[in-house]
């Protein structure tokens, strides 16, 4: 056979795709959080994961020695590489350090018409170290809350996010529509920062529907990366077709028995990563 003569070599043969996730956000060089934990979590949901990276950070399990933010017309060149060629069913936004990036990403979500927006408004990492400027709230909050699916902060962003702290399981519902009020359409507040051995999150939707989440804390010095694992995998449900209740709530399952599986886990002398790859499933395949 001419090896050029590939004319029906695959007939018969049904044309697939991947379910694709596009994460847009800062680098991790100790592989615990964003871009590397988003890849981690795409893979093991069975997605195919693709990235704009927004940042490079030297880090590890300690905590952020430098940030070096990439230039908004790069990250924009990566968005149109991904996004002309290939296309996303989902996207997870994570760290924007700078105004100029967040217009960049709004641009894409219009120009593209992206659907199933997570974002993670990522401002403190787990070691307590700023990772966003505070000049970019107010940007962040005007450009891209309305045009998420859903927003997922927990206890710090949101506090930095109102202007007031929210102490208690009890105001976490108040904080929750007090988010829905700076236009996003849904809300996934995350109570883990709060003391005791229950941890609430509360999903809030402009609708007025409100689920909450109830979970016994698992003990672990590894929570480094959980909310851009969360996040992710909420992306990644949404991509393959779940409504956003069922895919916050299937995202939860994977992220707690992730923490579990990682708990007794050392890497590094901080705080440790999750097992993200505890039960890899196959990939997921839409057709042409």
């Amino acid at each position: 056979m001419n090896p050029s003569d590939t004319s029906n070599e695959n007939e018969g043969v049904p044309l697939a795709r991947y379910v694709r996730v596009l994460s847009i956000a800062g680098s991790d060089s100790g592989g615990g959080a964003g871009i590397q934990a988003d890849l981690k979590t795409f893979a093991a949901l069975g997605c195919y994961g693709m990235t704009a990276i927004t940042a490079l950070t030297a880090q590890n399990t300690r905590g952020v020695s430098g940030i070096h933010g990439a230039p908004p017309s790069f990250l924009k060149a990566q968005l149109q590489a991904v996004l002309d060629d290939i296309g996303a069913d989902a996207v997870k936004i994570g760290m924007l350090h700078a105004p100029e990036l967040v217009e960049v990403v709004a641009w894409a979500i219009d120009h593209y018409r992206l659907k199933n927006v997570v974002l993670d408004p990522v401002m403190v990492a787990t070691s307590g170290d700023r990772l966003m400027a505070a000049e970019t709230v107010q940007v962040l909050v005007r450009q891209l809350f309305p045009r998420a699916t859903v927003v997922t902060p927990n206890l710090d962003e949101a506090a930095l996010l109102l202007g007031r702290a929210i102490e208690g399981i009890d105001a976490l519902d108040d904080a929750a529509t007090a988010l829905l009020a700076l236009g996003a359409p849904a809300v996934l507040l995350k109570g883990g920062h709060l003391p005791g051995e229950e941890v609430l999150d509360v999903l809030a939707q402009a609708g007025g529907a409100r689920l909450r989440l109830p979970t016994h804390r698992i003990p672990t010095p590894n929570g480094h990366g959980t909310g851009c694992t969360l996040s992710s995998a909420v992306a990644c449900y949404l991509a393959q077709g779940l409504a956003l209740p069922q895919a916050v709530q299937q995202a939860r399952g994977y992220i707690l028995q992730a923490i579990a599986a990682g708990a007794q886990v050392r890497t590094g002398h901080g705080h440790g990563p999750l097992n993200h790859g505890f039960a890899p499933v196959a990939m997921h395949l839409l057709p042409l």
